[in-house]
């Protein structure tokens, strides 16, 4: 059994991870290391919301960052988030199959 301090930082994870926007740039960043500029573009975002989401990311372990002389490259730290995401996604796919056997296809 956790203790609450750590069910806390266990909380505080999913609740990184339940933003939609920080998980376009996680997968965004499982392609290769991109620069700030790069995922603005990509996302269609301003560059302070991709900052902000970055930062959140940062801090919480998942991605690491280096300067490249005028540019932060950031790239994937902990790549143990992409095998929860594929967890998440089995769950949800079983449930839609689970809809499927229930309700059928025809409307």
């Amino acid at each position: 059994m956790l203790e609450m301090t750590q069910l806390g930082a266990v909380a505080r994870l999913f609740e990184v991870l339940s933003d939609a926007n920080r998980l376009a740039i996680l997968q965004i960043l499982n392609e290769r290391p991109h620069a700030v500029g790069e995922l603005v573009d990509r996302l269609r975002l301003s560059q302070p919301m991709v900052s902000k989401h970055l930062a959140v990311l940062f801090e919480t372990g998942l991605l690491s960052r280096e300067r490249r002389r005028t540019h932060i490259i950031y790239s994937i730290r902990e790549t143990m988030v992409f095998r929860l995401c594929d967890l998440v996604c089995e769950k949800l796919r079983n449930d839609a199959q689970q809809q499927v056997r229930l309700f059928g296809t025809s409307a």
